[in-house]
């Protein structure tokens, strides 16, 4: 009746389970096999990747993108504009009313291009006021654009929407650029009516 204590233990034990038991699914290996031995035709079959016919058949040219323009050439102000300038002042020159001003019909896009050059190279925060609306906010510096850049932009402004005024030459940007040593923005309107 007294059995040792480590019998009845292994006495209570399951067997281990065996694989002859429950084997995989013939239909299972069946399909793993051939699956195996299409993608080894397949790989062996196809042509390499830099010559397949259903890829993506663009060049590196294409995938680059468009190439810089040469020193000199004519410059795009509307895409610069688009890039730059038309998150605030929105693709229309309308701007956002009581946050970002109208360039169409801005009496600072219009007026004096010394003025807007300075503008454009050195920003603006505070106070201003458009069409005769109050605007208080911070325009950023494009001083990191080149003279021909921002005229382009400036060029654009000055004859888009109901603007007439005359283009701005890259020259003026230049000698701005060397006639102020200024590097914060101006400080509202009366900063900028000292230029006029």
């Amino acid at each position: 009746m007294s059995q040792d204590p480590v019998t009845r233990a292994q006495q209570r034990e399951n067997e281990d389970p065996e694989e002859a038991i429950r084997p995989m699914p013939l239909s299972a290996l069946l399909v793993a096999v051939a699956m195996v031995l299409w993608a080894v035709v397949y790989i062996l079959y196809t042509e390499p990747l830099d010559l397949s016919q259903w890829g993506d058949q663009r060049t590196r040219a294409e995938l680059s993108g468009p190439a810089p323009a040469a020193p000199g050439a004519a410059v795009d102000g509307k895409a610069l504009f688009a890039a730059q300038c038309a998150a605030c002042h929105q693709a229309t020159g309308l701007g956002l009313p009581g946050v970002f001003p109208p360039l169409d019909g801005s009496e600072w896009v219009q007026g004096e291009p010394r003025v807007l050059a300075n503008i454009l190279l050195h920003g603006v925060t505070g106070e201003i006021t458009v069409k005769g609306t109050k605007y208080q906010g911070a325009m950023p510096s494009f001083q990191q654009l080149g003279d021909a850049e921002l005229a382009g932009i400036a060029s654009f402004i000055r004859g888009s929407w109901s603007n007439k005024a005359d283009a701005v030459q890259p020259e003026l940007f230049a000698k701005e650029r060397k006639a102020s040593d200024r590097a914060t923005p101006f400080e509202g309107e009366a900063a900028l009516k000292a230029l006029q």
